[in-house]
């Protein structure tokens, strides 16, 4: 590839500016931002999404205390003891980290939304694929060039960034903080990005002034980068503009921690009065959660490397929160943890936990829906060594209901252009604010809803499963994670019904029927015993 294809390739339009030595990258061509700046004539909402890069230990971060045998004997050596697991308001079930008492509070305070067995089928177990799979919307397997977020701007901004700023969304898009960009704001179109350093280059860009380039193959490229750098310089003067207006509270944000620091920089940019829509910062500058090894003290599991970065991460949250609160910007702004994997239920020799597949992940603000949304993980009885939590709800069902209840995104558009295919909506956030009502809740909790016979089975087993009618399916999966049949994908009619499951040449363990009815979804724990 040539070098100057190579960088019209680069996601996005980006203006990285230093504010308060943070460096802050303006993707002015993202999609997730064009769902905001598509629903940007009805309302003023603010995204702000948060990866846990390295991939989250969800069972020893929201802890399934009606599984603690099964956890005793598959990860004894870096299990949580239960006295130390913090209680959750009206929930018996289930708990949190002892680290994590600033997220317990937001929990117990109504700010906080808990969403269980967060994954998508046929799970891959490396960094790079997992990651690419979550910021593109892809399924395992299939190969996506653009974000989830830059396809909806493409859809509702054919044509960017022609035209833009201009009047009706003066400001960028979406802006990431960090060291790099993420291709979540990927469009089909050709994207910008510019580096500024410093108070100065600000000025020289915001004015046209440059450097003269050397007359070089280098200088020639420097120059192109600098000619596409002009069609976005607007927004550096728009960013300082807002970040001298608005203000934060440093106390209240954990001393010397870089996810801090960047979420004080994007409250002040909201509360500054920034029309930005999406927001994208990371934990990567704070530690990796690629905790193979040490991931506790031996002894003492409340403490030791995870337990550090959960307590960073939940302070942080609770600080922005609170932030947002103090500058009545609260009420704009959801925001959202992902990581592109689990670990594995048995943990490993080093006192530590391999890659896996499903965890939990958190939706916060003042307009959740709190609570904890689905069930505790059903874990095998006796899990092996390649056992992962199973899916209950596939990730992209997380985007469509941000998008169709926070950014009043059409769901036929979010299907068709955006996500691609059909993923059911979850409660997650008052969706009167987008004028559709309150959204339907799961009135099925704690009624078991699937349920084979006999079980653990031999040859084939029976499902059986009740439906309220409309869209139901019916999935199988390993223990693994990986997808083995689909039993039922269909619109029935209200009623119980059942299906069968063959074991074929499957080998003997753990597996699973996974059940969806719109927002209801069950997963099933069955035994294939020879």
């Amino acid at each position: 590839m040539k070098r100057r294809d190579f960088i019209k390739s680069i996601p996005l339009a980006t203006l990285p500016v230093v504010l308060s030595g943070m460096s802050i990258r303006s993707l002015a061509s993202s999609p997730l931002l064009s769902a905001l700046a598509a629903s940007a004539t009805a309302n003023d909402h603010v995204l702000v999404i948060i990866q846990i890069v390295g991939g989250n230990d969800g069972l020893n971060t929201v802890i399934p205390l009606d599984q603690y045998s099964t956890l005793t004997a598959a990860r004894s050596n870096i299990l949580i003891p239960s006295s130390q697991v913090l209680p959750l308001t009206g929930v018996t079930t289930t708990g949190l980290h002892p680290a994590m008492t600033a997220m317990q509070q937001m929990y117990n305070d109504g700010y906080l939304r808990i969403v269980q067995g967060v994954g998508y089928p046929n799970p891959s177990l490396s960094h790079f694929q997992s990651t690419d799979i979550w910021i593109t919307g892809e399924n395992s397997g299939q190969s996506l060039s653009t974000g989830w977020m830059g396809r909806y701007l493409d859809y509702k901004y054919p044509g960017f960034p022609t035209g833009y700023p201009g009047t009706g969304m003066p400001d960028p898009l979406a802006i990431e903080i960090g060291t790099s960009l993420s291709p979540v704001f990927q469009g089909p179109a050709t994207g910008m990005a510019m580096a500024v350093t410093d108070p100065s280059s600000i000025y020289n860009l915001a004015n046209g002034i440059q450097s003269p380039a050397p007359a070089t193959p280098a200088g020639t490229e420097l120059a192109y980068i600098r000619q596409v750098s002009q069609q976005t310089n607007q927004y550096a003067s728009v960013l300082s503009t807002a970040y001298s207006a608005g203000s934060s509270s440093t106390s209240l944000y954990p001393s010397g921690s870089k996810l801090g620091a960047a979420l004080q920089a994007v409250a002040r940019l909201i509360s500054g009065g920034l029309k930005t829509k999406v927001y994208m910062v990371s934990t990567a500058n704070d530690g990796s959660f690629d905790t193979h090894h040490a991931q506790v003290v031996n002894g003492a599991t409340a403490t030791g490397t995870h337990a550090s970065l959960l307590q960073n991460l939940s302070d942080c949250i609770k600080a922005f929160h609170d932030d947002l609160r103090a500058s009545s910007s609260a009420d704009r702004v959801i925001g959202m943890t992902f990581s592109e994997f689990g670990r594995r239920i048995i943990s490993n020799a080093s006192v530590g936990t391999d890659h896996g597949a499903a965890a939990p992940l958190f939706i916060f603000g003042n307009k959740v829906l709190p609570g904890v949304l689905g069930t505790n993980p059903q874990l095998p009885a006796s899990p092996g060594v390649d056992d992962n939590v199973p899916m209950q709800y596939d990730f992209r069902s997380v985007y469509a209901s941000l998008l169709q209840d926070w950014f009043c995104v059409p769901k036929t558009d979010i299907d068709s252009t955006i996500l691609l295919q059909n993923f059911q909506p979850l409660p997650l956030v008052d969706a009167e604010e987008c004028s559709v009502g309150i959204h339907e809740i799961d009135s099925k909790a704690g009624i078991t809803l699937i349920s084979n016979t006999p079980n653990p089975f031999t040859t084939s087993t029976n499902i059986t499963f009740t439906t309220a009618g409309g869209h139901t399916l019916v999935q199988v999966f390993d223990g693994a994670g990986h997808l083995l049949r689909t039993l039922v994908d269909q619109d029935m009619t209200a009623g119980d019904y059942t299906v069968s499951f063959s074991s074929e040449n499957y080998a003997t363990g753990a597996y699973y029927a996974r059940f969806q009815n719109g927002v209801i979804q069950q997963v099933r724990s069955m035994v294939l015993a020879r």
